[in-house]
């Protein structure tokens, strides 16, 4: 089914979801779904309303316009008017850890994302054959103190040509640049251990084992040029005991790290997540 979705932002105040409603009933648009929430110490209205486009009776590039005069002037709104076609372009970014990356492939494989995946780039070789067995293509960019800048050029040629819309970070051991960044604004989507920042470094869950925590998590969140500290989109907790291993708590660690990413990676797909300042609002 072919799908309009509209994200709406303006002052809280009589009247908006009876004037959106309106607007989409008198081009006959069937609502599919609609969702809002209001931030009072904001004083702020947030909407999502997603509907039926094959029998709306105005055509796809008049629809925004159209909005904007007949409703958002009027509410002074900030909007922005989405489509679930063609299908959003993903690159996935990895290192050597394959959890997260499986989880993706094979959800999907299952035809659980409305995604495509042009590319899969990785500072290491070792996952290599596990992509291509799923016909992506594969591209090994190594990467050094030295060769760091031309390495994300390399990146950003490559995302350039294969018109990629957003990035997963899906165990991707490496730091991006600010200028990286800045070419996906809110389109970055990174997960890692809630354990940040009590237990950094490279052996987080050895160090969570030492201090014998009774839960660990993760996060799903977009990138910013602050380090671990973008809009949150996703996290989740289990719960341990003291007779787990590290072994174990790096496996129930990883199996919430990676429900957590696909669960981000789906919410941005059907435009669920709303950035506002260093927040999101999550249209579930």
């Amino acid at each position: 089914m072919k799908k309009a979705i509209l994200i709406i932002q303006c002052p809280d105040q009589k009247g908006i979801v009876a004037e959106v409603s309106r607007f989409l009933y008198s081009y006959e648009g069937n609502i599919l779904e609609v969702d809002q929430h209001v931030d009072e110490e904001m004083g702020m209205f947030f909407m999502r309303a997603a509907w039926e486009l094959d029998t709306f009776s105005l055509e796809k590039d008049q629809i925004a316009e159209r909005f904007k005069s007949e409703v958002g002037e009027r509410f002074k709104m900030e909007f922005k008017l989405h489509f679930n076609f063609p299908k959003p372009r993903m690159a996935i970014f990895v290192s050597k850890l394959s959890h997260c990356l499986f989880d993706i492939l094979g959800r999907h494989y299952a035809g659980q994302l409305e995604v495509d995946i042009p590319l899969i780039v990785s500072n290491h070789p070792a996952l290599k054959q596990v992509v291509e067995a799923f016909g992506i293509p594969f591209h090994h960019i190594p990467i050094t103190s030295e060769t760091k800048a031309a390495a994300e050029a390399n990146q950003l040629e490559l995302m350039k040509a294969n018109q990629i819309d957003f990035v997963v970070l899906a165990r991707y051991m490496q730091i991006l640049s600010a200028e990286f960044i800045q070419h996906f604004p809110n389109r970055i989507i990174n997960i890692h251990h809630s354990f940040l920042p009590a237990f950094v470094g490279a052996k987080p869950y050895h160090a969570a084992y030492e201090r014998g925590v009774k839960i660990i998590g993760a996060t799903a969140h977009y990138v910013t040029e602050e380090l671990d500290a973008g809009p949150i989109i996703e996290q989740e907790v289990a719960r341990v005991r003291h007779h787990n291993t590290v072994a174990e708590l790096v496996q129930i660690g990883q199996d919430v790290e990676k429900v957590v990413l696909s669960k981000a990676i789906k919410y941005h797909i059907d435009r669920k997540v709303m950035p506002i300042n260093n927040k999101t609002v999550i249209f579930y």
